[in-house]
């Protein structure tokens, strides 16, 4: 199951690095009258500074990453740049730099995601849907994706409730895919249509973790959970977009994937208390 969802989540990374920027409106121009007196002189207006979304393949995200790798001067293949030349492989095949990025600062967030939970206590809903939110939130910036979130499960337990209350049993599949009926067709407006479906998916998955939580536990459960992972992809976010690690990944692949490799086994190692245990037991542990 976890190697599915893995592979489920680079073919999230590919879809959004391959799929196309939406077409700008084209703004109609204005014929100058002739006039016997004197036109005022256009001034200039600002534009608005846009976000960058590194998911997609456009000119001023590719661009600067390719010229790192051109300015970069690689030696032999063997032993220590292998994954530099597979790198320089993918790019000249038409991998756009930017999935390779993305690609490799996967493992760095896991690992995060991991020591969060494992040192820090921090639970979440498991290890692959905050690094798919985070990825999320790179492709349409984390206030709308948490407001997308937040209506996405307000929707999925509207639905929920209404099932209830008309006193319709369902089993449980069938039961999810009609809220992911309910879901799409409030979230099919004019207003969301240029959010890419990528990032929707990912927030349904993660609705519906929240809902079979709801279930099977309580609401405060699943709202803890939720934000916790929350917090977490917020956290990965910032890894993702940070310009310094991009550009390590990208120059020093080896270094980055054997440092998150030793990591890993040293963090699987530690069999001691979490720190939200250290707090929870504070009084104990002081007597």
């Amino acid at each position: 199951m976890k190697i599915s969802r893995i592979f489920l989540l680079v073919f999230i990374l590919l879809g959004l690095s391959f799929s196309g920027v939406s077409a700008q409106a084209s703004r109609p121009t204005v014929q100058p009258s002739i006039s016997p007196t004197a036109s005022p002189e256009p001034t200039l207006e600002p534009s608005p500074v846009s976000r960058v979304d590194i998911t997609q393949p456009i000119e001023e995200n590719v661009g600067p990453l390719e010229k790192l790798l051109q300015e970069q001067a690689v030696g032999v293949p063997l032993p220590f740049n292998p994954v530099k030349y597979a790198i320089r492989g993918a790019v000249d095949s038409g991998v756009p730099p930017n999935t390779i990025v993305l690609l490799l600062l996967l493992p760095l967030i896991a690992a995060f995601i991991a020591a969060a939970r494992h040192i820090g206590g921090i639970r979440g809903f498991g290890i692959f849907m905050p690094a798919s939110l985070s990825v999320a939130f790179v492709a349409i910036g984390p206030i709308l994706g948490i407001v997308l979130f937040v209506l996405i499960v307000a929707i999925s337990t509207l639905a929920r409730m209404m099932l209830r209350k008309l006193r319709i049993k369902l089993q449980y599949l069938p039961k999810m895919a009609l809220i992911l009926w309910a879901v799409v067709a409030v979230i099919n407006h004019p207003d969301l249509a240029g959010v890419s479906i990528f990032p929707v998916l990912i927030l349904v998955l993660l609705a519906e973790d929240f809902s079979k939580v709801q279930a099977g536990k309580s609401a405060r459960t699943a709202i803890s959970l939720a934000t916790e992972t929350i917090v977490l992809s917020l956290t990965s976010y910032i890894f993702l977009t940070t310009e310094y690690l991009q550009r390590f990944a990208l120059l020093n692949p080896e270094i980055l994937l054997l440092s998150v490799l030793v990591f890993d086994i040293l963090l699987g190692k530690y069999i001691g208390l979490r720190f939200t245990e250290y707090w929870r037991y504070r009084k104990l542990i002081k007597s």
